[in-house]
């Protein structure tokens, strides 16, 4: 229990934390926010139950932490641009963020965090894996991390959102990005592993046959179970995530039901 009464509880050894005793639809007072902010830091990933958001409260939120920036390849809520709505039906066989990755590394500056926040659920399955890319890095060896500082990797659209990696819209943009492999995260000073099997493509100066194996050494590493944790979804659940040192990964295991979420990023910095 902290000084303003909010409860930070946990969930596991590697990284995230629960969060109680907090109305996020209602203003924040600056110590109660800082003392989420902190968390975020400290845990990596926060949950938060039973909070009645509307879009633009979960908006309001979001920029508390920075900027919310919008998503290149959906639509907003038309009243909340900033908010977009995730939703896979009964007969849908594909989910949105099935697979290890960051957000949106293909972006110059990607999200400093993101916030996801359940609307319906289905009664099984549907869960979101969360892993520190934090702890991944602090079990490098020592040579590895020498050999690999200094290096950059392209984070690409392309690599999961076809050849092009273009926007609606963007028929003269491609979204790629350049980012080092080790990220030092600019407010806790600690490294990272800033890759993942979603978006990276090469090392620079790589080709991409050459870099693979490395990058998929990386991705596998950051996944190891020990360095992970699992969140349960209930309606009004919310997670927010520091997108700098961490992956995540939505399980479709939830087939012939509903689920509806809203999601929002809050804009970060050039990685370095």
């Amino acid at each position: 229990m902290t000084g303003t009464g909010i409860d930070i509880r946990p969930v596991a050894g590697a990284l995230g934390a629960e969060i109680e005793g907090v109305d996020l639809s209602r203003p924040l007072p600056d110590g109660e926010f800082g003392t989420i902010r902190r968390a975020l830091l400290d845990h990596q990933v926060i949950f938060f139950r039973d909070q009645n958001l509307s879009p633009r409260g979960l908006r309001d939120f979001a920029a508390r932490f920075g900027p919310c920036n919008r998503y290149p390849f959906l639509a907003g809520i038309d009243d909340c641009p900033e908010v977009i709505e995730i939703v896979k039906e009964p007969g849908d066989s594909v989910n949105f963020g099935g697979l290890w990755h960051s957000d949106t590394t293909y972006l110059p500056r990607p999200p400093l965090a993101t916030l996801l926040h359940a609307l319906e659920v289905p009664p099984y399955g549907g869960d979101t894996l969360f892993a520190s890319a934090r702890l991944a890095f602090e079990s490098l060896s020592e040579a590895m991390r020498t050999a690999l500082g200094g290096v950059r990797a392209l984070s690409s659209a392309g690599r999961r959102y076809g050849a092009t990696g273009r926007p609606p819209g963007g028929e003269d943009l491609v979204l790629e990005a350049w980012h080092p492999v080790l990220r030092t995260h600019p407010e806790t000073g600690r490294k990272a592993i800033f890759v993942n099997g979603a978006h990276t493509t090469r090392f620079e100066g790589w080709t991409e046959a050459e870099s693979r194996p490395w990058i998929d050494h990386l991705c596998e590493r950051v996944v190891r179970p020990e360095f992970t944790c699992r969140f349960r979804w209930r309606p009004g659940s919310l997670a927010v995530w520091d997108n700098r040192c961490t992956q995540h990964f939505a399980l479709n295991d939830y087939h012939g039901f509903r689920r509806r979420m809203h999601r929002c990023t809050v804009e970060g910095d050039e990685p370095r």
